[in-house]
């Protein structure tokens, strides 16, 4: 019998500039902490679609993406599965309100941001604040 391959899941995030800042969304579910808003893409969906959808149902917010910024893929990075997410720079207008699986969400800035961030979005926070990519 074959088996078949076990391949990462695919999300997407979106660094959303606003009011001088980015915004973050408190997740409800674990793992906890801040995280930049963002999910699965689903199947036959693009990239640039699904990091839209995912902002607006988490922040409210309708984006323009600006750019696509970098992909993150390792293993590690999600502690429940394999995870592979490309993220977009985005721009808003507006007050982001907590949705979906967001239970809160704020905007911060690089000297603002709160202690508990969720999976790898330190680094790729960090990466964006040093314009690394």
């Amino acid at each position: 019998m074959e088996s078949k391959p076990k391949n990462p899941f695919l999300t997407v995030d979106a660094i959303i500039e606003i009011e001088g800042g980015i915004v973050l969304i408190k997740r409800k579910n674990p793992p906890p902490g801040w995280a930049i808003p963002g999910g699965f893409v689903d199947y036959g969906e693009p990239l640039e679609a699904a990091v839209c959808r995912e902002a607006k149902e988490e922040t409210g917010l309708d984006i323009r993406l600006v750019r696509q910024f970098h992909t993150y893929s390792a293993p590690g990075r999600d502690p429940r599965h394999h995870t592979v997410s490309t993220i977009f720079i985005a721009a808003a207008s507006g007050r982001p309100e907590a949705g979906d699986d967001a239970k809160e969400a704020g905007i911060f800035t690089r000297e603002t941001l709160p202690q508990e961030i969720a999976f790898d979005h330190r680094q790729i926070l960090e990466d964006y604040f040093n314009r690394k990519y």
